[in-house]
């Protein structure tokens, strides 16, 4: 039986390639508007980040996004991914 691809990612922070279900998806629509995408599938141009702070951080401090999506990403829009994964996060542990 033939054994099916696993599709890598690379994350906008650490630069380590994971498997794309591990990361959590950054989308910027035709409207040019964020936001998280922990399904996968919201239509958009997408940039991949670990599920973690530090990541975020580095994405910020790198200027990853800027480079994922090829336009500015204003500081507003790391806050709000910022609070959107960790009120994700917190709702994993409950």
């Amino acid at each position: 039986m033939k054994q099916r691809k696993i599709p890598l990612r690379k994350c906008t922070g650490c630069q380590e390639m994971k498997n794309k279900k591990e990361l959590v998806r950054i989308v910027r629509n035709d409207e040019g508007e964020f936001s998280v995408d922990f399904t996968g599938k919201k239509p958009g141009r997408g940039a991949y980040v670990c599920p973690n702070e530090e990541c975020l951080l580095k994405a910020h401090k790198s200027k990853g996004l800027e480079r994922s999506f090829k336009s500015a990403v204003p500081a507003e829009v790391y806050e709000e991914l910022k609070a959107q994964l960790l009120k994700e996060k917190e709702n994993l542990h409950e």
